[in-house]
């Protein structure tokens, strides 16, 4: 089974027509996306969007071969005009199944928030699964018989449809995720690339032509990636953004509760409010046994607040307790906690403050904490196939490929 994208956009393409942002403003050339439209074997057109025949005759296809075009948007998506050699678009509903004379069978996938998504079976068995703007599946099964073996998502603007896929098992390590509906949330281009990559997904130009079932070279998702920033750098969404595609995260805050402190509640209320309700939450310091654990992806934030823990339990702001022991127990206590990180088999994205660029702290504490909070996240970075610093919401990648891997 063979798929054409005739287009890879949001419904309103990408530049949106008049939209004075940075984004619209550099999505030139192979950037440039048409509303996103797939050619399944020349015979089945999933969306028909404006200039659909031109595009396919762009990708040297023609539009000749089609015998059913279904429509996947909402009902009230936009208005579709209908080339006179194209039969009339039409859409299953939600739960039933459409054979195809050509031996495609369709099925029609309910979705969360309009729309309507398609499972496609071609005659030699490869499935593929085709999702609209928006929209995640709803009411899954609990198991998938196997994965698809593509899957086309709006991976960037709804990353927890991904999510549910992987749930159930309906995306597997092998599946082709190719990322559709792009609009202008994200730079293209290497920026796009970065943080599809981090959620196994991948974007293709339009026109490109897909061979489902054949073998791609899936994004390698980093195992142990360190996230490091300034104060609100965005270092905290970066890191959730990086698991926003996975199910059932346990997040791992070491900050605690403060009981009277209404600032670092409201703080905690804005990460709560952020991460995807199908995570699990985990507050705590004792990182090691969780690491240790077989698991879920897991998401410590941050390590900076871990060091204050452990400097507390040592006796790192007394000169004496310090010099008398203190700073060995801290020692042991990184190693410990870097040998875990070594030997963890669950993806592991931990956050951490980058503060060495910063003023010289007024005091010896201060400077005590600045130093070791350095030479923590030096330790583990060495232990981290991925390493990012997020500078102004940018994130730079400093060990590890752009390209996630």
């Amino acid at each position: 089974m063979e798929v054409t994208l005739l287009g890879t956009g949001a419904p309103a393409g990408l530049p949106r027509p008049d939209c004075p942002c940075a984004v619209c403003a550099t999505a030139l050339g192979p950037d440039a996306r048409a509303a996103t439209a797939l050619l399944v074997d020349g015979t089945l057109l999933l969306d028909l969007t404006p200039g659909a025949a031109f595009a396919a005759a762009r990708s040297g296809h023609s539009l000749g071969g089609v015998r059913q075009v279904l429509l996947s948007h909402p009902h009230d998506g936009p208005a579709v005009e209908v080339p006179a050699a194209l039969p009339q678009p039409g859409r299953v509903p939600d739960g039933r199944e459409l054979v195809l004379l050509t031996g495609h069978r369709v099925r029609a996938v309910a979705m969360d928030a309009g729309g309507t998504g398609y499972a496609v079976n071609g005659p030699d068995g490869q499935r593929l699964l085709y999702l609209p703007p928006g929209g995640a599946p709803a009411g899954l099964e609990e198991s998938a018989a196997e994965p698809y073996q593509m899957v086309l998502a709006d991976v960037v603007g709804r990353p927890d449809a991904l999510a549910r896929l992987r749930a159930v098992g309906s995306v597997g390590p092998t599946t082709d995720v190719v990322a559709v509906h792009l609009d202008h949330d994200v730079p293209q281009g290497a920026e796009l690339r970065r943080r599809l990559a981090a959620a196994g997904a991948r974007a293709v130009p339009d026109g490109t032509t897909l061979a489902v079932g054949a073998y791609e070279e899936v994004p390698d998702v980093p195992r142990r990636t360190l996230v490091l920033g300034g104060a609100r750098s965005g270092k905290s969404v970066e890191a959730e953004r990086r698991l926003e595609a996975f199910p059932d995260v346990l997040y791992v805050a070491t900050g605690g509760t403060r009981g009277g402190d209404n600032e670092w509640a409201a703080r905690v209320a804005v990460h709560q409010e952020r991460r995807p309700g199908s995570w699990h939450t985990a507050e705590t310091t004792d990182l090691v046994p969780l690491l240790g654990e077989d698991g879920p992806p897991v998401l410590i934030d941050c390590l900076s607040l871990w060091l204050t823990d452990v400097m507390d339990s040592v006796g790192a702001w007394d000169d004496a307790e310090w010099a008398g022991g203190g700073e060995k127990a801290l020692r042991e206590r990184v190693l410990e906690l870097t040998s875990a990180l070594r030997a963890a088999r669950r993806t592991v994205v931990a956050v951490s403050n980058e503060v060495g660029s910063g003023i010289v702290p007024a005091t010896a504490s201060g400077r005590r904490y600045r130093d070791e909070l350095g030479r923590l996240n030096a330790a583990f970075a060495s232990e981290c196939e991925q390493v990012l610093l997020v500078v102004a919401g940018q994130a730079l990648v400093l060990r590890g490929r752009a390209d996630g891997s």
